[in-house]
């Protein structure tokens, strides 16, 4: 992939700053490498009676949030080609519970999950190879907001890890280890 470097501020809206500081890697090549990395290493943590689980009333389940990163890549890789074929137009925004209420991820096995995260990866991973310098210069509106084209790729990157960090944190992470047999591993890389 081309050397895409870090946004710089302005080139996105103020509130995916936190994704982009998540993101991984000295380009945009390697800090979605870094996310495809991460998402393997997760699954390999998530013990079998995990994947239904939530820690808190209302909040997604493990294969939740995971269709959740899958649905959100979708949107943004569109909104990167949308932008990069010039369309001038405000581009929607996303009511992530809406899409998640209809998403049915309990009925899909995680098999079936982490094929479509991988195929998607890998279709962002080409979609940004196939911009030019012109594309990647773009910017336009998503949600009424100012974007790039770059920006929308490390946008990815740093959602995949934020995703994946609290998945260690809230969802294997113990309250009382001595009643929960599945250890804390919010520490593991």
């Amino acid at each position: 992939m081309k050397n895409i470097e870090r946004p710089k501020a302005g080139d996105f809206p103020a509130y995916h700053e936190a994704y982009l500081l998540a993101a991984k890697g000295d380009n945009l090549s390697a800090a979605l490498r870094n996310a495809s990395e991460e998402e393997w290493r997760t699954h390999g943590l998530v013990p079998d009676d995990r994947w239904e689980y939530s820690y808190a009333p209302g909040k997604w389940t493990t294969k939740e949030v995971l269709q959740h990163i899958i649905d959100t890549e979708r949107v943004f890789a569109y909104r990167a080609l949308c932008i990069a074929r010039n369309e001038r137009a405000d581009l929607p925004g996303m009511d992530e519970d809406a899409y998640q209420a209809e998403s049915r991820a309990g009925r899909r096995s995680i098999p079936a999950i982490m094929r479509e995260l991988e195929a998607v990866r890998f279709a962002t991973v080409e979609l940004f190879e196939s911009f030019d310098d012109e594309a990647l210069a773009r910017s336009g509106t998503a949600n009424g907001k100012h974007i790039t084209v770059p920006a929308l790729g490390w946008i990815i990157a740093g959602h995949t890890m934020h995703h994946l960090r609290i998945i260690r944190e809230r969802y294997l992470a113990t309250k009382d280890s001595t009643n929960d047999p599945t250890p804390d591993r919010s520490l593991v890389r």
